[in-house]
């Protein structure tokens, strides 16, 4: 007799499956990423990552809030503020090309991360549930262009 429910025993688990990337995937399938995820601790105003830095992971906010900044401008610069259950630095699964933003703590946080070394084992391994991924993946930049490109000021106006 279990006295645990499943998302007790894997509390992570529930916050994956809320996040789109992941959304498709069977408790299984995402039992197996949850597996590849490494959990990483920032202080406030620790940088995650520089702006021009080879981005190499996919973060997700487990808890606290992370501010995306031009490097070395936090508050000038602020291009977003991000809380729990989001995600940041997906294309650095993609490809190895340099961060475009700076990624720093804006208070204390833990950080569920996914190496892109990790994503490419897992192509080669599990390459069904890395391709669910990867669609999912093309719908959130799509997503994302979708919204850069009818925001207000943007050049489509």
């Amino acid at each position: 007799m279990f006295l645990f429910s499943r998302q007790e025993e894997f509390p992570r688990l529930k916050q994956l499956r809320a996040l789109s990337l992941f959304s498709t995937l069977s408790p299984r399938e995402l039992k197996t990423v949850d597996a590849l995820l490494h959990q990483r601790s920032f202080i406030k105003d620790e940088v995650i990552f520089d702006q021009g830095e080879e981005g190499q992971a996919l973060y997700i906010i487990e808890s606290g809030l992370v501010l995306i900044c031009r490097q070395g401008q936090p508050a000038a610069g602020r291009i977003a503020e991000l809380g729990p259950g989001r995600l940041f630095g997906e294309l650095a699964l993609l490809d190895n090309s340099p961060r475009v933003a700076q990624a720093r703590a804006a208070e204390n946080c833990t950080l569920a991360v996914l190496f892109r070394a990790d994503f490419l084992g897992l192509l080669q391994t599990h390459a069904l549930i890395a391709s669910k991924i990867s669609l999912q993946l093309a719908r959130h930049i799509g997503q994302r262009l979708r919204e850069t490109i009818t925001a207000p000021g943007s050049q489509s106006e």
